[in-house]
Order: C-alpha cells, then structure tokens, then sequence
C-alpha cells in the first residue's frame, strides 16, 4: 500500500490545499492529511475547527484520512507507518523553504522520503494567509475556498 502524508496547519484549507489532495488520492493508496496542532502562530480557527473543515472539503475521497497532530512530522509519519511526506509548490519562494524542511526531515529520518507537488496553475497563488486577509477585510474568498470554508470565514469575521 503506498500511502503519503499531506501535513500543514490548513488554517483555513484552500482549493489549492484540495486540488493537491485530489490529486494525491489518484496518485496513493492512501493519503494522510495531518492538520498540525503546534503551529509555531496564532491560528485563525483552533485544530478541532480545521480538522471539521477539512474532513468536510475531502469527504468525496474515500482514501482521505484528517487527522490532528503534534511534535515532529516526521514521528507521526513512522506513527502512522507512512514513509513519504507530501509538500505543496506554489512557486519559486516555497522552493527554499520547503527544501530546507526536507532536508532536516531526511536528516532526521532518512527512511522517510519528500513528495513535492505544485497545484493546478489557477490555484497558485491562493494562500491560506492571504484567503484569511481578503476575508477579513470583508472580500469575496468564494473562489479560494469550498463554500463550507467560505460560510466559516464568514462567520468568523462577520
């Protein structure tokens, strides 16, 4: 069974975090999208309310798993006996980043392999920050997000 792991804060999941999950569930047996507890920022939704979001946006993909986490990404993949993290590209600026990340994970666990993948190109430049910032200065985030996401932030921020 191949299966990968997807972990982020999700804070909110964006169509841009979906069309990577979709297209993951194609592509594995198995997909475990890890909505991180410890997200070193304050969160707009706290991780029971992202979690909800996200099991409701995956519902449709029978090989999705939401589920919290906490400490190294790299434990809760052995824990969950995954051996490949998946990373989503949007652009050039992630690349330093996340590469950075992928080496202290290989560094850590060198039997756990990084997957990166980059979004459907009308969804690149969607960001959960900036989908937070649009919605609370009262924009339209319709497009960014699944209407359950949508009617969250809406009532969030009003």
């Amino acid at each position: 069974m191949r299966s990968v792991v997807y972990p982020g804060t999700f804070d909110p999941i964006t169509n841009g975090h979906s069309d990577l999950v979709a297209r993951a569930s194609r592509l594995c047996d198995r997909v475990v999208l890890a909505v991180a507890r410890d997200t070193g920022k304050a969160t707009t939704f706290d991780v029971d309310q992202r979690v909800a979001l996200a099991r409701e946006v995956c519902a449709g993909l029978n090989n999705v798993e939401v589920i919290a986490f906490s400490g190294l990404l790299v434990e809760f993949a052995r824990g969950m006996d995954v051996h490949v993290i998946m990373r989503g590209l949007r652009a050039v600026s992630d690349f330093e980043y996340e590469f950075q990340l992928a080496g202290m994970n290989r560094r850590m666990a060198p039997d756990i392999e990084t997957l990166f993948l980059t979004p459907a190109e009308q969804y690149a430049y969607i960001s959960s920050s900036l989908v937070k910032q649009i919605a609370r200065l009262g924009g339209d985030v319709s497009a960014f997000v699944a209407p359950v996401v949508h009617a969250a932030l809406r009532k969030r921020f009003g």
